[in-house]
């Protein structure tokens, strides 16, 4: 199944994102085979991160809650809250490369 996560950081938490970046960067790449698309959130291109999304594949719920709390930013107290959906990909064909 394909979920959607939409993260949403603490307010004024910036240096703390930026101290853990590298060791939730290399996280991210190590869990390719289950998040298929990460990235940060932000109102413009240069603000500090407001929250992130991720694309999971994984069997369940309750699977990607259980991942998302070995990430360094999960650890390390970041996040302010968290949402997963499960997502319905239209047009199963069509692939996408980012």
């Amino acid at each position: 199944m394909l979920f959607a996560v939409l993260f949403t950081d603490k307010p004024d938490h910036g240096a703390l994102r930026t101290e853990h970046l590298q060791s939730h960067i290399e996280w991210v790449d190590q869990h390719k085979d289950k998040v298929l698309v990460a990235g940060s959130l932000r109102h413009e291109p240069n603000d500090i991160p407001k929250g992130g999304l991720w694309v999971v594949e994984a069997e369940s719920k309750q699977a990607v809650l259980e991942l998302l709390k070995t990430d360094p930013f999960y650890i390390r107290g970041l996040r302010q809250s968290v949402e997963v959906l499960h997502w319905s990909k239209a047009l199963q064909h069509h692939k996408a490369l980012v």
